[in-house]
Parts: structure tokens; C-alpha cells; sequence
């Protein structure tokens, strides 16, 4: 017992890797998300503006740009890890407001599951009966092989568990932070504390000889 304690105690010397794992995952999920709304961002504009097509969201311009600009900045800054406590509050947002504003409605599951999931709900299991016929179509009139040599297919059901998923890990750097060792953080919080260090002993030295 005692040594399987030691063991375990031992994996605190690479605990940075936890996360290290969490921001690198993250990272190129929002880069991807920021810059695509700056490539089309007239599109992004309308579809943050729109009440009939799109979120129906006030002053969208505004919004769309700090959208796009905290996914694209706040993924520069997981990868160098930089801030990463205080950039995941706006990060926590945006995911916040995704999952009410274009997720809640669909349920929990990003892709389309029969009644044999524990998240399925009407419009998952509607959505499966209608996969269902069209692989049948497929495999009747077209080259299913080839059609599904890359992959199944699938319906996107648009729900909430992508969204829950980046927030829960938002949450957890946000309490946890950079990491140690491979984070900007760490580097400039040994560097402040070498400083303060310093500081405390010239202080030091000066009262002893003035004493």
C-alpha cells in the first residue's frame, strides 16, 4: 500500500501534463471556430443578427467580432499558455451562450441516436428512422460500399454535448490553470518569485547592517 502511495505521489512531478493535454486539445478547436467567422464575417454578422434563420442577437457586428476575436486570441493563448485562467472566463462564455442559443434546443447529443441511447429524444430517434431509409435508398440505387468506405454515415442532431464538453474543460483550466513547466504562467510566476526572493534578502541584508 505504501508503495503504491509512492508511486502515485511520484506522477506529481509530470501532473503539467494534465494541463498541458487540456489546452493543446482546446486550442485548435477555437482557432478553427475564430477564424472561420473572420473568413466569412459578413455571414457571421447576419447569422448573429438574424431572429428568423439565425440567434437573433443584439448589437451582432459587436458580437460577432468578440466572438471570433476571443476564440481566435484565447487560442493563441492555451497553446503558449498565457493568461490561461483569465482567458477561460470569456471562453466559458462563448460556450455558454452557444449551448443556449443554438444547442439547448436539440437535447444533448451532437449526432443523431436511436431509442437505444440513454440522450435520445423524439427529433434523435425521427432523425435514425430516416437514416435508416436512406441507407436503404443507398444500398439499393447507389455504391454504398464507397459511400461509407471513409466513414458511416450519420445525421448531426446539433445538440449540446460538444459545447458541455469544452466548457466542463474550461472549467477545469480555469481552477487548475496553465500547468506547471511547458506555460508562459509558470516561467513568469518563477520569475516574479525570483524577484521577490531577491528583493526579500537585499531588504534583509540592509536592515542587518543598519541594525
Amino acid at each position: 500500500m505504501t508503495q503504491a502511495r509512492s508511486l502515485l505521489d511520484a506522477t506529481r512531478r509530470v501532473d503539467f501534463i494534465a494541463p498541458l493535454l487540456l489546452r493543446l486539445y482546446l486550442a485548435p478547436i477555437f482557432w478553427m471556430a475564430g477564424t472561420k467567422k473572420f473568413a466569412s464575417f459578413d455571414s457571421t454578422v447576419a447569422w448573429f443578427g438574424n431572429a428568423d434563420w439565425g440567434l437573433g442577437l443584439p448589437f451582432p457586428t459587436m458580437m460577432a467580432f468578440l466572438a471570433a476575436s476571443t476564440e481566435t486570441v484565447g487560442a493563441v493563448l492555451l497553446v503558449v499558455g498565457l493568461g490561461v485562467r483569465l482567458i477561460s472566463v470569456p471562453l466559458i462564455v462563448t460556450m455558454i451562450v452557444a449551448m443556449v442559443t443554438v444547442h439547448w434546443q436539440h437535447g444533448w447529443l451532437a449526432i443523431a441516436e436511436g431509442s437505444g441511447s440513454l440522450f435520445a429524444n423524439e427529433r434523435t430517434i425521427g432523425a435514425i428512422e430516416r437514416l435508416d431509409r436512406a441507407k436503404e435508398i443507398l444500398r439499393e440505387h447507389g455504391n454504398y460500399e464507397w459511400l461509407t468506405e471513409n466513414g458511416s454515415l450519420v445525421i448531426l442532431n446539433n445538440g449540446i454535448e460538444f459545447a458541455a464538453t469544452y466548457l466542463i474543460m474550461l472549467v477545469a483550466l480555469f481552477f487548475i490553470g496553465a500547468g506547471r513547466t511547458l506555460s508562459v504562467d509558470d516561467w513568469i510566476g518563477r520569475w516574479l518569485e525570483r524577484r521577490r526572493s531577491r528583493s526579500g534578502q537585499t531588504a534583509a541584508r540592509f536592515a542587518t547592517a543598519h541594525a
